[in-house]
């Protein structure tokens, strides 16, 4: 039997220029939406939530394989700093379980 490996990601993310929540809500909608459809990945926010300018959101994957989840959460990464440009990453924090 093959062993689960789990990958969890916390992203701190600070969105500039932001003046509601509605719009912080926005945004978020759809970075996880366009994350969740492209790699197939649970993600949600998961602090900061009254904070126009903060969010906090958790990555988990789940495979066979800790070099997997590694290389899959670092093109995760990439993939929301090129495409969401106007946010800005000022935390990461990766842990296998």
């Amino acid at each position: 039997m093959s062993k689960a490996h789990i990958c969890l990601c916390t992203l701190t993310i600070h969105l500039p220029g932001l003046t509601s929540l509605k719009q912080k809500r926005g945004i978020l909608k759809s970075l996880i939406a366009k994350t969740q459809n492209k790699f197939n990945v649970s993600i949600a926010e998961v602090a900061e939530n009254d904070k126009w300018q903060l969010a906090q959101l958790a990555l988990v994957m789940v495979s066979n394989s800790t070099s997997h989840n590694q290389s899959a959460m670092d093109r995760i990464i990439n993939f929301i700093e090129d495409s969401f440009g106007d946010i800005i990453i000022t935390h990461q924090d990766i842990e296998m379980i």
